[in-house]
């Protein structure tokens, strides 16, 4: 829907007045008419800007709802430069310079994923800066770069998860126009991107949503804060305001995909779920720009309709995440069955995730007390369709003092993580600097500016997962500066020897599964897994491929059903017999390798 610029949904007052200046000029205010469905537009004359033409030109403005006295920023404002709490200002984003004319976009299919934190990245915390850093991204194999959210939220800086302005680009990272300058440089990289979205709640911080509408279901909130009104009266202007933000960022901004916050919090009981929605938008959208749309869910239900085509009665979403995968990974390298750990105590529930997609497939948790996951079959689904990971900013920045898993593991069990990670039949994703094993910590900060809310965090961080094995570790204060700036990524550590092996490895592993099919087969059913828990070893195998783990402190000899034939990888000490069937693997060590099927090559050349 196009919206008018000065035309503002509201519902709830009975009158509105406009409040608008020319930049750096002085404020005047203009009478609003209602009509019928709750639109406010101007019934006055506009200042004249720059040009001399009546609204026409760079303005500040904003909202005063029945005479309060007070101006709120405009629910669909595009740029907030004095903050959440200040006067909205008019941004035209199709003013923009773009040169990607030549961008016809990338499929999920066969991708990689690279997650960031604008404001962590590099040390300046900017698009611009993150710019500099692309290269470094095309060497490593990266397709496409997920950005973490990057809508306003109050204070300077923050995870991005508090936003209450959907439509503004957080002005400390470069505004508007600087994310524009970001997603035309990755286009010239031949990057996507994907922006990582919530619409699941509203921030605590600067949320003036209700004073114009009723934005929010008045049944309640989830985990994190008050959730839309998606289902009750004027709910369409409210899926309108969601819907009219993905245009924003699939059309406006020449973005790629969009990753859905938590949508298992979303509350929808209408016959068209808002997912569903989105997805027929996005398509609509995509048959218009001439480049694929990606949409991908982080959710916790491990339920395929999701991912299910609309045809065949999903929500015809592109893909979703699997935390089961990182749940299971982590626990096998770790050993940490603490908390929500607790069920994949096995490396069969690694086998099974890689055959199956989910290790809970309507099978019991012990962490919820009940069943958990859909028992339909995924097998039907393309293996792509699952985002995994063995780190993400949710795992690393909820362990207490933000340690990633560099901090825990030695070379050898970093590579594994990443072998099995990268050369799993799913689409990886790395979190930045994951490939080099960063020290730096991921942390979980806030800048809020009120204190008692600030005092409220800081509480809620230690209540929200005192069922986890923390100890006695003090938790950063989540407030505290340096929480914040010691999560920036030291990017002299990729020069360092043992860095820079780890880098190289994974650039190895990206590079071998673009050049051998088997590790992109989006086919379940060509996959299989064995394990020992009591040997510590696990068998991968996809096609002509198997990759053999052994994720324990002793060797362990391992005797393959198919003989290996060309070795591509090893990690640690590992030996393969003259029969081709037995392995001999150290301590942590894995052997990547293709083996003998019949009707099948040995090993694959590119272009061959």
């Amino acid at each position: 829907m196009s919206i008018p610029q000065f035309a503002v949904w509201a519902p709830v007052p009975s009158a509105v007045t406009l409040h608008v200046r020319p930049v750096g000029g002085t404020a005047t205010t203009v009478p609003m008419t209602r009509d019928e469905e709750g639109w406010w537009t101007v019934d006055g004359p506009l200042p004249s800007g720059p040009s001399g033409e009546p609204g026409v030109g760079e303005f500040d403005y904003g909202y005063e709802l029945d005479g309060s006295g007070e101006v709120r920023p405009d629910p669909r404002s595009r740029r907030q430069p004095e903050g959440v709490h200040g006067w909205s200002r008019t941004y035209d984003p199709f003013a923009f310079a773009w040169t990607d004319e030549r961008w016809t976009g990338r499929q999920l299919p066969g991708g990689v994923i690279y997650e960031m934190h604008v404001g962590t990245f590099t040390e300046a915390g900017t698009f611009d800066a993150a710019i500099d850093k692309l290269d470094h991204l095309v060497g490593l194999g990266i397709d496409f770069v997920e950005i973490m959210p990057v809508n306003d939220f109050n204070g300077t800086w923050n995870w991005g998860y508090d936003g209450v302005l959907w439509f503004a680009v957080h002005e400390a990272y470069g505004g508007p126009e600087g994310y524009q300058r970001f997603v035309d440089a990755c286009h010239h990289h031949d990057l996507g991107v994907i922006q990582d979205v919530v619409y699941n709640h509203m921030g605590p911080s600067g949320n003036y949503l209700p004073e114009f509408g009723p934005y929010l279901n008045s049944g309640g909130v989830n985990t994190w804060g008050e959730s839309p009104n998606l289902d009750g009266e004027d709910s369409d202007e409210v899926r309108a305001y969601i819907v009219d933000n993905v245009h924003q960022w699939l059309r406006d901004y020449h973005v790629d995909g969009l990753r859905l916050d938590a949508v298992h919090a979303l509350h929808d009981t209408r016959a068209t779920h808002i997912l569903e929605e989105l997805s027929i938008e996005a398509e609509v959208l995509s048959a218009f720009v001439g480049r694929p749309l990606t949409l991908i869910a982080e959710s916790d239900l491990n339920d395929p309709r999701l991912i299910t085509s609309r045809e065949g009665g999903g929500y015809g979403l592109t893909g979703q995440w699997s935390d089961d995968f990182h749940h299971a990974l982590y626990v096998s390298l770790t050993g940490d069955t603490s908390g929500y750990y607790a069920d994949f105590d096995s490396l069969e529930a690694l086998g099974k995730v890689t055959e199956a997609g989910f290790f809970h497939t309507g099978t019991r948790s012990t962490f919820r007390g009940r069943s958990h996951g859909s028992p339909i079959d995924t097998l039907r689904t393309p293996t792509w369709r699952l985002v995994v990971c063995s780190d993400n900013h949710d795992q690393i920045g909820n362990r207490a003092t933000g340690e990633r898993l560099s901090a825990r593991l030695n070379a050898d069990q970093l590579a594994i993580a990443a072998l099995v990670t990268l050369l799993s039949p799913f689409t990886p994703m790395v979190f930045m600097g994951e490939e080099w094993g960063a020290s730096t910590p991921w942390r979980f900060f806030t800048s809020h500016p009120e204190p008692a809310l600030a005092d409220a965090v800081r509480e809620g961080r230690k209540e929200e997962f005192k069922a986890m094995a923390w100890g006695d570790v003090e938790v950063p204060d989540p407030q505290d500066p340096a929480t914040f700036t010691s999560s920036k990524l030291d990017w002299a550590e990729p020069e360092e020897p043992a860095h820079a092996a780890l880098l190289a490895l994974y650039r190895q592993l990206l590079e071998i599964r673009r050049t051998v099919p088997a590790f992109t087969d989006p086919r379940f059913d060509t996959g299989h897994a064995r394990s020992d828990d009591d040997e510590h070893w696990l068998v991968l195998t996809r096609d002509d491929a198997a990759i053999v783990v052994n994720f324990g402190s002793e060797p362990a000899e391992v005797h393959l059903e198919q003989s290996a034939t060309t070795s591509l990888l090893q990690v640690g000490q590992v030996e393969v017999a003259a029969d081709g069937t037995t392995v001999r693997l150290g301590p942590t060590s894995a052997l990547v390798t293709h083996v003998e099927l019949p009707n099948l090559p040995t090993s694959f050349t590119p272009g061959s």
